[in-house]
């Protein structure tokens, strides 16, 4: 994973290092030869526990393995040493293109409508931090474990921890790489992975009242679903989930019971319009929707996002999103909350989604996110919204928390 995810986050740098190096155009190499490449270059410029001698042997030998023609393991073998002997000039050299300008390791069509929605400043500083691996982010259980307490246990073990800087829940490893099943407290159900930023959204359904009914509209893999489970825990709620996809319902339900083991929300296993269709006169005091999305606020998580997706999708997600909403808020109750959330930064998915909502819904309004968040969260906020940009504290994350303002 950390060769793969490394190559991805840094693919036009050492695509810069190749075209330097090669007098093969990029274009023309054989795939397989340029990703052994890649990795090879990413090893030496970018890790240090592997010796520059043992990255060039195994892209070698992995191009005999695969069965690459003879004459193109010297090739490899050339381009990887050289890189070595120039290692300090290209270092500096492969932090721009051709022309002079900064090397982001973003597609330029992301960066272009970046620059256009943020400036050339911020979307240079969010592309730099999509370059860096993230933190490991914990949500700690706390009703079954304190967040001193769980800090403890990682004491006991020598794991690197800080607290997290928004959420009262979070807690970071910086250092940690290894199996997250390997962190104490695993399989008691102490944490779950989960950034800040999807924490913090979870609480805008807030303030929460006691016996009040909650539905997670697209659950996944549970990770506000457990959420508002461990708030349950709190102020007695009641606790609804829909997820229709088989195997990110399983893991719904692993999740669940691993975390709350005896104590399962009810979940509904199909999609939100089947249960907006069967369930109309069930109405919720407050209702998730964590809508399907570009990704764009995760690619430095998910690095692989920025290199798959293509302008055309934002449509299509945007008709979904409004979809989900659309049958959500059929189901909301008078004076009821719904709380929209995307991990994308783009404005097609997040504020045109809102507007598009709110105008063909005006029994909904908009309310102000901060009320619901810790103040060292309040930077985030935006017209109400709460619109955190990547950095090495927070995923980018966009939430809208809307009340029904209308009587049935």
């Amino acid at each position: 994973m950390q060769l793969v995810y490394g190559v991805l986050r840094h693919r036009q740098y050492l695509d810069r290092i190749l075209q330097i190096l090669s007098k093969t155009p990029l274009r023309k190499l054989d795939p397989f030869v340029h990703q052994a490449l890649a990795v090879g270059l990413y090893q030496i410029y970018f890790l240090e526990r592997i010796p520059e001698s043992a990255a060039v042997n195994e892209a070698v030998e992995s191009c005999k393995t695969a069965k690459i023609p003879k004459r193109l393991h010297g090739f490899v073998n050339g381009i990887l040493r050289q890189s070595i002997r120039q290692k300090k000039e290209l270092a500096t050299i492969a932090l721009t293109d051709s022309a002079t300008n900064p090397v982001l390791n973003h597609p330029d069509w992301l960066v272009k409508r970046w620059r256009q929605n943020f400036g050339t400043k911020e979307t240079e500083r969010i592309c730099r931090a999509n370059n860096c691996e993230p933190s490991l982010v914990l949500r700690v259980n706390i009703p079954t474990i304190g967040r001193d307490d769980f800090c403890c246990k990682l004491e006991e073990v020598e794991i690197q921890f800080k607290l997290g800087k928004y959420s009262k829940e979070a807690v970071i490893l910086p250092k940690f790489h290894g199996s997250i099943t390997t962190i104490p407290g695993y399989a008691e159900g102490f944490f779950q992975v989960q950034d800040e930023a999807a924490q913090l959204a979870t609480t805008l359904l807030g303030p929460f009242r006691p016996e009040a009914k909650y539905l997670d509209g697209c659950a996944g893999l549970g990770g506000k679903t457990s959420h508002l489970l461990q708030l349950a825990k709190q102020h007695n709620l009641h606790i609804h989930a829909v997820e229709p996809e088989p195997h990110r319902l399983k893991k719904l339900k692993e999740n669940i019971t691993r975390l709350f083991p005896g104590c399962c929300p009810v979940i509904h296993e199909g999609n939100l319009q089947e249960f907006s269709a069967l369930y109309n006169n069930l109405l919720f005091d407050g209702i998730l929707i964590d809508a399907p999305c570009s990704g764009t606020g995760v690619t430095g998580r998910h690095p692989d996002i920025r290199w798959n997706r293509r302008p055309k999708e934002l449509v299509r997600y945007q008709q979904e999103q409004l979809g989900l909403l659309f049958h959500a808020a059929q189901l909301v109750a008078p004076n009821g909350l719904l709380v929209y959330a995307t991990c994308s930064l783009e404005p097609e998915e997040n504020q045109q989604v809102i507007d598009d909502f709110l105008q063909s819904h005006q029994d909904f309004m908009l309310t102000d996110c901060s009320l619901q968040l810790p103040e060292q969260a309040h930077c985030f906020i935006d017209n109400k919204l709460f619109t955190p940009h990547p950095s090495e504290t927070i995923d980018g994350f966009f939430a809208a928390r809307m009340q029904r303002i209308s009587t049935r």
